[in-house]
């Protein structure tokens, strides 16, 4: 449910159904991962594939920054890597995504965004934020992508520790958004979840227990 449970928390999600979410898909990924609901877990499988589901409301950053969740997966990626583009796979993220405003943007990414606007029908994330479970241990705990700086990679979880027991994370996504750029974020924000394997052309098999989105 996306609902004002109280003053304090604005989601509870508890995976009943999947009515609050829907699909993620990325230009030229034509295998893409599954999901699906049972007995209130949230079971992301992929299979040298690429895509998540999204939930279908935004919320204000700095009104609930924390994000609370728990997670689980039974496998990494033995060519995973995640400074490496042949290795930006994770068996399991929560993918944060921080909408563009193209009132605060300037002249030469006004110019880049509505080309991409133009091409895809709607403009992509300003940057984003991504938990993830990495598939080595990791010196540094806030990584930026291969692909893009305005993409950075926040390891929660790492190798094969834990497997198949769940991991509980509660984070404070506002915090660690000025630790990793360095400036505030765009207000409104979309969550997602995402599981790929399209570039280590591997498999695993990933469960999320809940999300919930609070103040502080």
């Amino acid at each position: 449910m996306f609902v004002s449970v109280n003053a304090e928390t604005l989601l509870k999600e508890d995976f009943n159904t999947m009515d609050n979410w829907e699909d993620l898909h990325f230009e030229k990924i034509e295998r893409h991962s599954t999901y699906e609901v049972k007995d209130s877990i949230l079971i992301a499988k992929s299979d040298d594939s690429a895509s998540g589901i999204k939930f279908k409301k935004n919320y204000d950053i700095f009104k609930y920054p924390v994000l609370k969740f728990a997670w689980k997966i039974n496998n990494v990626y033995e060519k995973g890597n995640a400074l490496e583009k042949e290795g930006d796979d994770y068996p399991i993220r929560i993918y944060i995504m921080f909408e563009y405003n193209p009132d605060n943007a300037g002249f030469w990414q006004s110019v880049k965004y509505d080309l991409a606007k133009s091409i895809y029908g709607e403009y992509p994330p300003d940057s984003s934020l991504n938990y993830i479970w990495s598939n080595k241990v990791q010196e540094d705990k806030i990584i930026t992508s291969p692909y893009t700086e305005q993409a950075k990679m926040v390891v929660l979880d790492s190798s094969i520790t834990y497997l198949n027991t769940y991991r509980v994370h509660e984070v404070n996504v506002l915090k660690d958004y000025i630790k990793a750029f360095g400036e505030n974020p765009p207000k409104n924000v979309t969550i997602a979840i995402m599981t790929d394997s399209d570039n280590t052309h591997e498999k695993s098999l990933s469960y999320i227990d809940y999300i919930e989105v609070k103040s502080e």
